[in-house]
């Protein structure tokens, strides 16, 4: 089904984390429990949470969502990058809301109008979505913590170029100045290079983050100094932050798949960060 009522079926339930939503449930509480992240008494704008199957990236991920337990947000403004379609500018899905094992997760209309009028880079569209695990792995972790009553607005950047990297951070500055809301960038760091390697470029994208420059990390992924896969996510969401009065980043977590796997020859690198007042 196309159009405003249509409902984002779930692409990756029963590969990146499980089908049924009580054996679900049961790994994601198992995460949080232990995940153990410092007490964040500031403001959290924002988090940077990576995107595998919840056996890899899981517990990072875990870390960055629990320090929102007890938090109150109506809407999750979640940027994620394309991996499968390839597009030149950024879409919000245009239908009524995301379904994962949970239920579904109603996408917040009024600020997709206000970001699509304020900003002609950003078109209502399927595209990006469809396959998109990007988006959709973060959503058990809201609906756990908030059951289905926060929204969420899911963008999928096609093209990571600095216009429409920047261009999105400073209209969702803009428009969630009044909103009770947290930005959430998807990206994992980078892939398939051995664990030394890994480590390497994955230090220099956490160092920008950890410093709250995404010029610098910017220009770091342009000149393959460092890689992410959605790096200009990352940038869009650490320059909406500064517009919406974050002044801190905190890293909470780091790891690579081979922590997991025990194979050290390709691995890809997760991280999960805070962006606070």
């Amino acid at each position: 089904m196309n159009g405003k009522h249509s409902i984002r079926t779930p692409s990756v339930a029963g590969m990146f984390y499980h089908a049924n939503p009580t054996t679900l449930s049961d790994e994601l509480e198992a995460l949080f429990q232990e995940a153990l992240p410092p007490k964040i008494d500031s403001q959290i704008i924002a988090l940077i949470s990576p995107h595998a199957g919840y056996m890899y990236s899981g517990l990072t991920a875990a870390y960055g969502y629990k320090t929102l337990h007890q938090k109150k947000i109506e809407t999750a403004v979640i940027v994620a990058p394309s991996h499968f379609e390839f597009f030149e500018t950024i879409s919000v899905y245009p239908g009524k809301s995301y379904a994962t094992p949970f239920g579904e997760i109603e996408i917040d209309s009024s600020l997709r109008s206000q970001l699509v009028k304020e900003n002609s880079l950003v078109t209502n569209s399927e595209i990006g979505h469809r396959k998109e695990h990007a988006i959709e792995v973060q959503l058990p972790f809201l609906q756990l913590l908030f059951g289905n009553s926060i929204k969420i607005l899911p963008i999928i950047i096609g093209n990571q170029t600095q216009e429409n990297c920047f261009s999105l951070g400073e209209t969702l500055g803009s428009i969630l100045l009044n909103a009770n809301s947290v930005l959430i960038a998807s990206s994992d760091l980078s892939h398939y290079y051995d664990t030394n390697t890994a480590n390497t470029l994955d230090e220099k994208f956490i160092d920008s983050v950890k410093h709250f420059d995404e010029e610098t990390l910017f220009a770091k992924l342009e000149t393959k100094q460092t890689e992410g896969c959605g790096g200009g996510c990352v940038v869009a969401v650490l320059h909406a932050a500064k517009f919406l009065g974050a002044k801190k980043t905190r890293i909470l977590h780091h790891c690579n798949s081979g922590d997991v796997t025990g194979q050290r020859e390709r691995v890809v690198g997760y991280m999960s960060a805070v962006v606070t007042s």
